[in-house]
């Protein structure tokens, strides 16, 4: 069978695992500008750019760098951060955020990595959908509340919302359900593209022996 053209994979992959199709070149063209991982560039290009369409690809652009100049948490500007909650009430921000159980209170308190607050508030039900937070913590973007009153022993933020950057858990229905929609053909090309190759530049051989374990057994697709 004939190399599936690229246009028809892309257009393919952006139907089925839509917000989770990353075109490398955009991440490169961002990153050399942003002190930021990878998997958060990654994460807001397959958010916003997720399209075959240079317009909506260039809006998507300028979204993510506007997100990442408002929301993404530098340490240097950490105090800015908690200044912008405190005056606004609530703010999204982008930060590793790890959970504990403070059993003394009984209660979930947030640490955010690159904010520095140790103690906001977190409602159970948010860590019972993410147990990843108990276990090391994940990127996350997070809308931060402030509240304070006189007396008050605990911190005066909170997390009122919470969305994970980094998967927090494997959909296999959703996985399977895509896979169901590409043939074998285009899922190979699919599985060559996520390890960082174009398939249209390897002769189909080469590409099974790059997916095959050792190279002398056919991979499962």
């Amino acid at each position: 069978m004939d190399t599936v053209q690229d246009k028809d994979l892309d257009q393919l992959l952006n139907e089925n695992f839509g917000g989770r199709v990353v075109r490398k070149d955009l991440t490169k063209l961002i990153k050399e500008g942003v002190n930021v991982p990878v998997y958060v560039l990654e994460y807001l290009l397959g958010m916003y750019c997720a399209s075959d369409d240079p317009e909506v690809i260039e809006t998507g652009l300028n979204n993510v760098k506007t997100i990442l100049v408002e929301n993404y948490v530098r340490p240097d500007e950490a105090e800015k951060i908690k200044s912008l909650v405190r005056e606004r009430g609530t703010y999204k921000v982008i930060d590793r955020v790890t959970v504990r159980l403070n059993e003394k209170k009984d209660k979930y308190e947030a640490s955010f990595s690159n904010l520095g607050i140790r103690d906001a508030e977190i409602f159970a039900g948010i860590v019972k959908e993410y147990e990843k937070l108990l276990v090391g913590g994940i990127w996350v973007i997070a809308t931060l509340s402030y509240y304070h009153e006189e007396g008050q022993s605990g911190s005066p933020f909170g997390v009122t919302l919470l969305k994970p950057i980094q998967m927090p858990n494997m959909n296999m229905d959703e996985l399977f359900a895509g896979r169901a929609a590409l043939s074998t053909d285009q899922w190979r090309e699919t599985l060559i593209r996520s390890i960082g190759m174009e398939p249209s530049t390897l002769d189909v051989d080469v590409q099974w022996h790059l997916m095959a374990p050792d190279g002398t057994h056919d991979p499962i697709c």
